[in-house]
């Protein structure tokens, strides 16, 4: 049996390209999902693994669709090939789980992707850290202004209950008792 897989990560995004992709390509049985590639336990992945009998393969149209990181996708190839059952990418023909060449750039290939991710996050965190240097809030804006704040704390001072406080400002009980620990602490 030949199945394809598809994902997208949002809501906004499409399956239908993939899945034209993956019908053109043979695939008899085709699962899809909008999940991010970074959950590891995806319902429809679950089911083309749990379905898998030896010499059947997966297909799918990038190699990113399987999983996220390096440790992800080899852990989704173990599971195909525990089974018995074949990988291949559309998109990189040489990502094929029956050779032993393909199954060496598929580590490599995988371990790249995986430098990328890390890369991102690291340029995303060093440009946080600028930005907070500048003097950017990071952040949601807060719900009460400084008036606000001190206003409740005070009336929390006089023994006011942080419900009707919480109440009178239209915010929940939490945000009050995270201010009133704020301005304790």
């Amino acid at each position: 049996m030949k199945y394809g897989y598809c994902r997208c990560s949002t809501e906004s995004q499409s399956l239908e390209s993939q899945q034209a992709t993956l019908k053109n390509a043979g695939c008899e049985k085709i699962f899809g999902e909008k999940e991010s590639g970074i959950k590891t336990n995806r319902a429809e992945l679950m089911k083309v693994i749990k379905r898998l009998q030896a010499g059947d393969l997966v297909v799918v149209t990038a190699l990113d669709r399987l999983g996220r990181s390096l440790k992800d996708v080899l852990v989704m190839l173990d599971l195909i090939s525990n089974k018995g059952a074949k990988f291949r990418s559309i998109k990189e023909p040489f990502f094929d789980s029956s050779s032993h060449m393909g199954q060496f750039l598929i580590q490599i290939i995988g371990s790249v992707a995986q430098l990328e991710r890390s890369l991102i996050i690291q340029r995303t965190s060093e440009g946080r850290k600028r930005a907070i240097a500048r003097g950017v809030i990071m952040g949601r804006k807060p719900k009460l202004n400084t008036y606000q704040r001190t206003e409740a704390a005070k009336r929390h001072e006089n023994g006011e209950f942080m419900s009707d406080i919480a109440r009178s400002y239209n915010v929940s009980t939490a945000t009050i008792c995270r201010l009133i620990q704020q301005v304790t602490n």
